[in-house]
């Protein structure tokens, strides 16, 4: 786990271990949930999700990679405007 690092912005999210079987879920999985990501990943849309030491790595595609980026921009214009804040929260 890398952790904090520069061009990275923190997103507060709340994880979920979700059984199968309880809360209308088919299978077991692990929601996650955040409105930057609800943002950037719309419902129905699939992604690539890949494990890496202490976590996991989420690729964008084409369309969410668009979202993410102009949410980054947004972020760094705001910076540039003197709000103070690191993370999307």
């Amino acid at each position: 786990m890398s952790g904090e690092a520069e061009g990275k912005y923190e997103i507060k999210a709340k994880v979920y271990l979700h059984e199968a079987g309880k809360s209308r879920a088919r299978i077991t999985h692990i929601d996650i949930e955040a409105p930057e990501i609800a943002e950037i990943i719309k419902e129905g849309e699939a992604t690539y999700c890949a494990g890496k030491p202490g976590g996991c790595f989420i690729g964008l595609k084409k369309e969410t990679l668009k979202r993410a980026e102009k949410i980054i921009e947004e972020k760094n214009i705001d910076q540039q405007r003197g709000y103070s804040f690191l993370s999307f929260t």
